[in-house]
């Protein structure tokens, strides 16, 4: 049996499935759904992806701190976005992932999925210890007349695209390169709090991002938008401490351009599309302030309303 904290809707059931982290649903989880979509569209049957949450590392290894490109909001909507018709989360707990392969496949996939087809990529793995991948998943298919598509991955210079290749070019400040990888910009959200008032006090207002649940680039100033109300803003985005400051706390710094209002306390979203550049200090605050009117200026050009 299926743990009893896992549920899968009724609308979820007898469709094309596919399974996976989806961790950022980046162009090769895009070519996944388009493949799935494509053959659910040929049959008249649903497009269902079935995520996980948490990541099945954090429970096995708890100590060890994954960066997330997404939250599990975030992947369902973006799931949506490129063609899914019913997002399943399956709750990670010690109970599934003891599951051997072909007790995942007959629970999940068969018995509750009632799976018509498959589409997984070359690397799926699947059941205890990762013991189970596509040759053993095709078996269990054949003997369960579901139909098994195993796609092409998705290559750049040679490699697959993958979630960690992403977190690398995130953690090295490479935002433009990980958005082209991801397909769309990287988005985070969180709340405003209050700041130390600088921004204002140099006369570039700034909103303080606290509590996001994602993986932040390397310090340093990018470029992004975000929507407040129904109207499209540019953002110049400072992540880090303030060096000429000798202000080492990290933050999160979003300077909406040509917008006046108050977002404290707000639940704000940016979506970030390039860096500007690296931090480092100034050897004053008027330097400062003349690198951020060109940093403004630079997110202008970068950022297409």
């Amino acid at each position: 049996m299926m743990p009893s904290e896992a549920f899968v809707q009724v609308s979820a059931t007898g469709g094309i499935v596919t399974i996976g982290n989806f961790d950022g649903v980046h162009r090769g989880h895009q070519s996944m759904l388009s493949a799935v979509c494509q053959r659910a569209d040929q049959r008249s049957l649903p497009t269902v992806v079935v995520t996980f949450d948490p990541h099945p590392l954090s429970v096995l290894r708890p100590e060890v701190i994954l960066p997330r490109l997404s939250t599990v909001n975030q992947r369902k909507r973006l799931l949506q976005t490129y063609g899914a018709d019913e997002v399943v989360v399956l709750p990670v707990t010690s109970a599934l992932l003891d599951m051997t392969p072909e007790h995942f496949f007959c629970s999940v996939i068969r018995d509750q999925l009632h799976a018509v087809g498959i589409v997984e990529g070359p690397d799926f793995r699947f059941g205890k210890d990762r013991a189970g991948d596509v040759a053993v998943l095709g078996g269990f298919c054949d003997e369960n007349d579901i139909e098994l598509t195993v796609i092409a991955p998705i290559l750049t210079d040679q490699q697959m695209i993958s979630s960690t290749m992403i977190r690398h070019l995130l953690s090295d400040g490479k935002l433009a390169s990980a958005v082209e990888l991801l397909g769309h910009p990287y988005s985070i959200s969180g709340n405003v709090v209050r700041g130390a008032g600088r921004g204002r006090e140099l006369g570039v207002p700034t909103a303080n991002i606290a509590a996001i649940g994602v993986m932040l680039p390397a310090d340093g100033v990018y470029a992004g938008v975000t929507e407040i109300g129904s109207t499209f803003y540019r953002v110049a985005v400072s992540i880090g401490p303030n060096p000429t400051f000798s202000d080492q706390s990290h933050k999160v710094e979003c300077h909406v351009l040509d917008f006046t209002g108050d977002l404290y306390k707000e639940a704000f979203s940016v979506d970030l599309v390039s860096e500007i550049r690296r931090l480092h200090p100034f050897k004053d605050a008027k330097s400062l302030t003349t690198q951020i009117v060109a940093d403004i200026a630079r997110c202008r050009e970068m950022v297409a309303l």
